[in-house]
């Protein structure tokens, strides 16, 4: 792809999602998720093969059925409120249609099935976009109607996300798979606090984010696409390789990781509001992801793929680097000490 291009379509991204963000007006938040979606177009399509063309297609439709939804419900909003402010939906019927059309965006059970697919057929780079600044929009409006959100609904929604998201990962090779269902799995912990406490949901997405993309930038520079190559990979990087099983680990979000702080928070929050037979069902659900983030911790360290390579020096990688990665590996690892001073901070 030509860098003009590539620069358009990464300006656009922003363009749209910052105009979500900022936007009080129906209407606004309509377009900039249109821009969103038409950008990320090209960088989906850039590869010229069916398998891309065929990702394409599906995102686009579901996108373009939930942005279809939303301006509907918005209508219905202004015809009988006589205002397009996002603060103030009053009909329940216009909320509940918002929050389907959301959670089609997002990739949240019952509506998650586009998400794999379409995830399987994009290079490792559109997946990190994917995976993580394509969340930012759809849940600012979640957080901004969290007042106006049916609770049982979301609550419903949540918790068959954390149990889809681990259910679907647990008979996956490819790894492009295996995070879209760890995004489904995710997006339900953070679906499940919404109502309560948004604070709370925005430290969960700033984690889910900082793991996510180190997963992703790791995976780019070893070019895995499946457990197999996951599993060739320690003898080209070691060090990188065990890092990232730290990495797995706190997305499993077991301590003394920071992926176990949003978890326990979540958990305690739960039960501070007299849910917690909830509580126990969504902790049972985060084992089915738990034991496919082990199972790749395992395929790492434990099992070397045959390879008919008789180089001694198949360790070395190419020079392709990210100065982030580094940085949001530790993060994802010696975050969770400083859990109180975050939650004051937000």
């Amino acid at each position: 792809m030509s860098p003009y291009v590539l620069s358009i379509a990464l300006s656009s991204l922003s363009i749209g999602t910052l105009t979500t963000l900022i936007s009080h007006h129906w209407f606004l938040a309509w377009a900039g998720l249109e821009i969103n979606t038409l950008a990320i177009i090209p960088l989906m399509i850039k590869q010229h093969h069916p398998r891309a063309v065929e990702s394409t297609t599906k995102y686009f439709l579901v996108q373009a059925s939930a942005s279809a939804l939303i301006l509907f419900s918005a209508l219905i909003n202004a015809w009988a409120a006589g205002e397009w402010m996002i603060l103030n939906t009053h009909t329940p019927a216009s909320s509940l249609m918002i929050t389907i059309a959301l959670a089609m965006k997002l990739g949240i059970t019952p509506f998650h099935l586009w998400l794999p697919d379409v995830l399987q057929g994009l290079n490792l780079f559109t997946c990190l976009i994917m995976a993580t600044w394509q969340k930012l929009a759809p849940l600012a409006l979640l957080i901004l109607m969290h007042n106006q959100l049916n609770t049982p609904l979301l609550m419903v929604m949540a918790l068959l996300s954390a149990l889809v998201g681990g259910w679907g990962g647990l008979n996956q090779t490819h790894l492009r798979k295996i995070m879209a269902y760890s995004s489904t799995a995710h997006l339900g912990w953070m679906l499940m606090v919404v109502t309560f406490s948004p604070n709370l949901m925005i430290l969960n997405l700033l984690i889910y984010l900082m793991l996510t993309s180190s997963m992703f930038m790791t995976l780019l520079i070893l070019s895995a696409y499946n457990i197999n190559q996951l599993s060739m990979s320690w003898v080209k990087n070691p060090t990188m390789m065990a890092v990232l099983m730290v990495v797995l680990v706190a997305l499993g979000g077991l301590p003394p990781t920071t992926g176990f702080m949003p978890k326990l928070l979540i958990l305690l929050e739960l039960i501070k509001h007299g849910m917690t037979i909830m509580a126990f069902m969504l902790a049972v659900a985060t084992l089915l992801s738990l034991f496919f983030y082990i199972r790749l911790s395992y395929m790492i360290s434990l099992t070397t793929s045959p390879s008919s390579s008789n180089s001694k020096f198949n360790w070395r990688l190419k020079n392709k680097t990210f100065m982030l990665m580094p940085l949001l590996a530790v993060l994802s690892c010696t975050l969770l000490p400083v859990t109180p001073m975050l939650m004051n901070l937000i």
